[in-house]
């Protein structure tokens, strides 16, 4: 199959997928090593990194804790946008406003695939952010302290780690060190802070209800529950307790919940 023929028919596949809805980017073999030679384009093909920003959204979705903000990715996935967008550009202004494709078909390829490519760039980066803005907004409303939790965000960073080395996902970026302390990008922080200050608000109207709370009926009025972590003293329906490390208590499950899903208490079975 020539360059031309393996172009027309991804962009025919690609046109095929947006018709039909279908997953965010549908990935097609590598053309040849001779077409690579031939190819105008770099070795690596549009859309390549838009598939790896799919595949990193997927991966979240099965993750307790937000992985590392892939910037480097962002940025080349925009860049690329931005290159093919300026390609079409100098293509038509050269065109003068008139171009017949079916004279033409080359160029009539060539305008199609770099503006579907440009197209799927734009939904993965859609799709990507969106995964995790909804991530962000769950673990808010479960009470954990996104901003101030690098234990959490270190076992995140592990859990990541291992799930490459592990062949279930394409390599990425991955910090260590510092960069674990916080994994989201300056814009994720300040939409957290933005978002918590709205449901901070929205949920004090009513005090003497838990919106954050499980929508789940507890299976049981009272629970054994273990103290990972100094906690300090709380007030409870029967009187106040001092949570300190590795105690154990019988508490109701109601005075307890948010705790537990903030990391201090681990339920016992």
């Amino acid at each position: 199959m020539s360059l031309e023929q393996s172009l027309v028919e991804k962009a025919r596949l690609a046109h095929l997928s947006d018709a039909l809805g279908c997953d965010v980017l549908y990935y097609s073999p590598s053309p040849s090593t001779q077409a690579r030679q031939n190819c105008p384009i770099s070795a690596q093909m549009y859309g390549d990194l838009g598939n790896k920003l799919a595949q990193h959204a997927k991966r979240t979705q099965g993750l307790a804790n937000l992985p590392p903000y892939q910037t480097e990715t962002v940025r080349a996935v925009t860049r690329e946008a931005r290159e093919l967008h300026k390609d079409i550009e100098t293509i038509t202004q050269s065109l003068n406003g008139s171009f017949t494709p079916s004279e033409d078909p080359a160029t009539a390829c060539t305008l199609l695939v770099n503006h579907l490519f440009m197209r799927r760039n734009k939904r993965c980066l859609l799709a990507y952010h969106r995964v995790r803005t909804d991530k962000l907004e769950e673990l808010i409303w479960s009470g954990e302290d996104i901003l101030d939790a690098p234990v959490q965000q270190q076992k995140a960073q592990e859990s990541y780690n291992s799930r490459i080395q592990s062949g279930n996902a394409a390599g990425g970026e991955v910090g260590n060190g510092e960069s674990n302390k916080h994994n989201l990008s300056p814009e994720e922080e300040e939409y957290v802070r933005k978002y918590s200050e709205l449901l901070s608000s929205y949920t004090g109207q009513w005090t003497d209800v838990d919106l954050a709370g499980s929508l789940e009926p507890p299976r049981d009025l009272f629970i054994d529950v273990r103290v990972l972590k100094d906690a300090g003293e709380i007030q409870t329906e029967y009187g106040s307790i001092t949570l300190t490390k590795n105690s154990q208590f019988y508490v109701r499950q109601g005075d307890v919940e948010r705790l537990i899903a903030q990391g201090y208490l681990q339920k016992l079975s």
